[in-house]
């Protein structure tokens, strides 16, 4: 089981960039596709951005593409979310999560989930 941590939250005005780390434990990381998902004030969970275990071939939220990027790099057991033009309607707590297929995180599953990094983009 991969365990998860989050970090590069902060306070943005809007127009801003952030990128977001989650660094995995573990030995199997590199075997994961891992997702970051995010959770508005209110509103459910929502997937925003997934990378197969190999880092060629990524899924985004229609919604996010273009302005937002992921990436991972697997000899240091991290994946990242760079965030471009970022807009008040981005605030949320974001997660990164882990699991077998791009496909699982696509639907909404995933497993490991980390405690979140708050983005808080002011206008």
């Amino acid at each position: 089981q991969v365990q998860l941590v989050e970090s590069g939250g902060g306070l943005v005005q809007a127009g801003g960039s952030l990128r977001l780390s989650c660094a995995a434990s573990g030995r199997t990381f590199s075997t994961y596709a891992m997702g970051w998902f995010r959770q508005a004030p209110g509103k459910e969970r929502e997937f925003v951005a997934a990378i197969n275990w190999s880092g060629d071939s990524t899924s985004y939220a229609d919604s996010l593409k273009g302005r937002f990027t992921i990436s991972r790099d697997n000899a240091k057991n991290t994946v990242y979310l760079q965030m471009n033009s970022l807009k008040p309607e981005d605030t949320a707590v974001y997660y990164c999560s882990a699991a077998m297929n791009l496909r699982t995180l696509v639907a909404g599953n995933g497993g490991g989930w980390g405690q979140g990094t708050r983005v808080t983009v002011s206008s």
